[in-house]
């Protein structure tokens, strides 16, 4: 490459790049995603990539503004992505408070844990860009969808105002969303539809959300993870809950009560043994190719010094400074630790403790950052399962803790190590997150010309930023709403689904009661349906990731089925992009009305958790009682489907304009 950027005639040099403006816009846009990813990760256990509606957002404002370039529209989406992938943070840390050791979320440490992680993860994937981004076959689909939104909004006036449209999909996509969350707020529609009923002498049952950020996670996660997840469903809601409540008599609560007695207590740790195996074949599949792209890099920094030429777009922050600022981080997170075990059961094993979790952190850290890093390059960011990362990241460290301590501690011994587990585990899952993100972000770059030192310095504003905004959202989703199984929960509560499972794993294994019978037969289970996918991969059909069908079995239905249906809504729609003139822009377009479904309903959520705590009312919104349900259901059934239905003709008008 020369240092001619990709779309324009001035050296990449003399282009705006790094700018305050670029950066106060990415963060703007950090404050709508990451609060949007919280809340969606929370309820949903699925978090959506930001990178391209950030960029849709950035061109349709900085057109309007002197010398944008399409290399400071990329910093924008760059800063704006890295904050709402590190939302991904309240996979770990709600945790802390469903186990009682957190009454909320303490600003401070949270956002600590938070950038702390995110800035060793930044650090973690500086030296693998060389690797996993050059030289490499990797796809990195949303990286490259990225870039290809930045060249058509810089290339053409056309190409800007495909911006203006894009936006406006998104904007009315958004208010529809979010104008029927309110509506079943009101209870004049319903948010839910569920029908439990007795399958022999057990029990199952068929459920779904009425939700638009649902539908659009579906569109997102695409076809092969949709099916899988229905598979999923099969398999823990249609086959093994009735095997499990047929061996378990009913109590004299009811169907629903019973069956979901059943589901939480054996079915979801069935899920997570799937989940555990596909994300051990995922690391076992591509160590090879991790290890050699590390070997590339080192080439390459060998090369370097050696006096050989580097263009500004191969330039990364100097490696000298990535060791320093990833050991220098080593410091805050051990005083970290420290104000954790300081005055508790564990303070006097303090600096074993401290010792352990450090070289975890670093060694356990580096690993993920490669692996998270090639699996985003291999499957895309929204895809790649982080989620199974940090399950076997709760393992590790709870075992570590179990080798220093043992089991059989005193209740408080227990509870206090099952919190420093977590806490652990949030600071290496922070690595995780950042890296899976940074190296789409940096694949980005280099298709449209960026400089790579700079995209980097600017993923940490991300960092910095989505750490600001996550505490104060999961206060207030925390202290309004609650968590299923927390304290406190009120009847929104929310699910989060991946901090129960962790949790409840740290717990299991400190407390050594883990259900290890139903997680063995889930393993057992995810071993087949892993030979079944690498069959169906070598005979060229659409394959059914097993990490999919893992968090089918794990997830409550009510969530899943929406996931489901979006999938197929967008494979339709898909399928009719491809038929158009320029089926890439028409796709694009979908995308972004799949991501204002989900902004939306995410951002009321947030709004609604607000109302809850200004009016101290479950229910603030509420205008009709119980005898209106049948009418809210039909009517609200059928109003959804008929909205989903208008926002993707839409879309499809848009985007053959």
């Amino acid at each position: 490459m020369t240092d001619t950027a990709v779309t324009g005639s001035a050296p990449a040099t003399q282009m705006r790049e790094l700018t305050v403006r670029g950066i106060a816009l990415g963060g703007i846009i950090t404050l709508l995603f990451t609060a949007a990813n919280v809340y969606l990760g929370l309820k949903v256990g699925l978090t959506f990539a930001t990178s391209i509606p950030a960029a849709v957002i950035s061109m349709a404002i900085l057109r309007y503004l002197p010398g944008a370039t399409i290399l400071e529209n990329n910093i924008v989406q760059t800063v704006a992505s890295a904050a709402g992938t590190l939302a991904a943070i309240i996979f770990v840390l709600p945790g802390l408070v469903m186990i009682g050791w957190w009454q909320g979320f303490p600003y401070l440490t949270t956002a600590a844990i938070t950038a702390f992680g995110g800035i060793l993860g930044v650090m973690f994937s500086v030296p693998l860009r060389r690797a996993l981004v050059l030289d490499t076959p990797l796809p990195y689909p949303e990286g490259r969808a990225a870039a290809e939104v930045l060249k058509v909004g810089a290339g053409s006036r056309e190409g800007a105002a495909e911006s203006a449209r894009g936006l406006w999909v998104i904007v009315w996509s958004a208010l529809v969303s979010a104008g029927f969350a309110i509506l079943t707020q009101t209870r004049l529609a319903a948010a839910e539809a569920a029908l439990w009923f007795r399958a022999g002498s057990g029990a199952t049952g068929i459920a779904g959300g009425l939700s638009f950020a649902l539908i659009g996670a579906g569109h997102l996660v695409g076809l092969s993870v949709g099916l899988a997840m229905f598979v999923g469903i099969i398999v823990g809601w249609w086959i093994v809950l009735p095997i499990l409540t047929a061996a378990s008599p009913m109590p004299a609560a009811d169907v629903a009560t019973w069956a979901g007695t059943v589901f939480r207590s054996d079915v979801r740790f069935f899920g997570a043994g799937v989940i555990g195996v596909a994300a051990i074949w995922t690391l076992a599949k591509i160590i090879g190719p991790v290890v050699g792209g590390v070997r590339s890099a080192l080439a390459a920094s060998k090369a370097k010094r050696g006096g050989v030429i580097v263009d500004v777009t191969e330039r990364d922050l100097p490696i000298g400074l990535v060791f320093i600022v990833s050991l220098g981080m080593l410091v805050p997170i051990g005083i970290l630790l420290w104000t954790v075990i300081a005055g508790g059961p564990l303070a006097g094993s303090a600096v074993p403790l401290i010792a352990g979790a450090l070289v975890f952190v670093l060694v356990i850290g580096l690993v993920i950052a490669a692996v998270c890093g090639y699996m985003a390059g291999l499957i895309g960011a929204s895809n790649s399962p982080v989620s199974g990362i940090g399950i076997l990241s709760v393992l590790a460290a709870s075992l570590m803790l179990v080798g220093l301590f043992g089991r059989g501690t005193p209740p408080e011994t227990t509870q206090a190590l099952v919190a420093y587990a977590l806490i652990v585990t949030g600071i290496v899952f922070g690595v995780a997150t950042i890296s899976n993100d940074n190296l789409q972000d940096l694949k980005t770059g280099q298709l449209v010309g960026a400089t790579p030192w700079k995209q980097q310095v600017a993923l940490i504003f991300g960092v910095i930023f989505g750490s600001i905004v996550v505490p104060p959202v999961l206060n207030l989703l925390g202290s309004t709403l609650g968590f299923v199984g927390a304290p406190g929960a009120g009847p929104n509560a929310l699910a989060a689904p991946q901090a129960a499972l962790i949790s409840a794993l740290a717990k299991g294994v400190l407390g050594g009661d883990l259900n290890w019978a139903m997680i063995g037969w889930g393993a057992l289970a995810g071993a087949i349906m892993v030979v079944v996918d690498e069959l169906l991969g070598r005979a060229g059909r659409l394959r059914l990731p097993p990490l999919g069908i893992g968090l089918g079995v794990y997830l409550p239905m009510t969530v899943t089925l929406p996931v489901v249906l979006g999938a197929v809504i967008g494979s339709v729609y898909d399928r009719w992009a491809k038929r158009q003139s320029d089926p890439e822009a028409a796709e694009r377009f979908g995308v972004l009305a799949a991501t204002g479904m989900i902004v939306g309903e995410s951002l009321w959520g947030v709004a609604f958790a607000g109302l809850v705590y200004a009016t101290n009312s479950d229910a603030p919104l509420a205008l009709v009682g119980s005898a209106w349900e049948p009418v809210a259901l039909i009517g609200g059934t059928i109003l959804f489907l008929a909205l989903v239905a208008l926002l993707y003709r839409y879309a499809r008008r848009v985007a053959a304009a």
